[in-house]
């Protein structure tokens, strides 16, 4: 094991017996949604996760040292805190563990705690990409290049709306990551089942998204996949409605010149309040979802022959 890393007795178990654990991420506790529902809604995915078969590993970095799996009091320490918690990407990382600091792991971050740990699956709201305005501005996730090196499976409702997702595609495209629609031939724009875009395959069955895992790392290719997993149709946001209040949103964020890593945070809280509360319904609806589908993949793949 890592030297820097700790993983939860729970987790530990469950790794050297074999058995399903899905990867889970903490920026959505301490930068995604307030206090107190981050915390509840950490503690519901975990559920969620367990409800399925497999075990939860929240992943965070907390006084310098790399976790994968929290206790109940880290998670609530995470949610109360909220932005005063750094948010760390693979940038940030080892300037923090430096400075014995704690973060809340981002996609990129926590895929590079997860594979440092042996896991395998790691499910999320949504991954970053490739922002709007990018052609001009360079503004691209580091989840991106992550997924274009380390070998992790990332459940997913696509890339959050707020991006360009034409262009995300074809990043990744270009980096050789696989993009599956679970059960959809169209990439999910996280608040709704449809984007407009393709997907890479359609995967109907999480033991089909296991077995493409297997033979992508058989053949030494060390991507990750992104499993595209809708929302739920009764949890979907009307289009238009999304799309008028990312707008404002974006135009909002533009006046007051915010961009980088501090642009993702503020985007979702706006949208948030332009559609009186309903979309952060919607986002935690999807992050379970994905848990859910997450640990069955999780299950699936550890049920594969060696």
């Amino acid at each position: 094991m890592h030297p820097l890393l700790d993983i939860h007795p729970e987790v530990a178990a469950a790794l050297a017996a074999g058995q399903p654990v899905v990867a889970l991420e903490s920026t959505i506790i301490s930068h995604g949604m307030p206090w107190p529902r981050n915390a509840e809604t950490a503690l519901k995915v975990e559920a969620e996760v367990r409800a399925h078969g497999a075990v939860p590993a929240t992943i965070a970095i907390i006084d310098g040292r790399l976790k994968a799996g929290l206790t109940r009091e880290q998670i609530e320490q995470l949610g109360r805190a909220g932005h005063a918690v750094a948010k760390v990407s693979r940038r940030d990382m080892g300037l923090l563990v430096a400075r014995r600091g704690t973060g809340a792991t981002t996609v990129a971050a926590t895929m590079i705690i997860a594979a440092m740990a042996g896991i395998r699956v790691f499910a999320t709201g949504g991954i970053g990409g490739v922002h709007r305005g990018a052609p001009q501005s360079f503004d691209i996730s580091a989840d991106l290049q992550e997924l274009a090196r380390t070998p992790v499976a990332v459940v997913c409702a696509g890339a959050k709306s707020i991006l360009d997702l034409g262009l995300t595609l074809e990043y990744l495209e270009t980096h050789g990551v696989p993009v599956l629609g679970y059960r959809s031939a169209q990439l999910p724009a996280f608040f709704t089942r449809d984007s407009g875009f393709a997907v890479d395959a359609q995967i109907d069955e999480p033991a089909d998204i296991a077995r493409a895992m297997q033979a992508q790392w058989a053949l030494g290719l060390s991507a990750g996949l992104v499993i595209a997993n809708p929302i739920p149709p009764e949890h979907a946001m009307p289009r238009e409605r999304i799309d008028a209040a990312i707008e404002q949103a974006l135009a909002e964020a533009t006046a007051q010149g915010v961009s980088g890593k501090a642009s993702t945070p503020l985007l979702l809280a706006r949208v948030t309040e332009l559609t009186g509360g309903d979309s952060l319904d919607s986002n935690i609806a999807l992050v379970l979802n994905n848990a859910r589908l997450g640990a069955e993949v999780a299950v699936a793949f550890a049920g594969l022959p060696g």
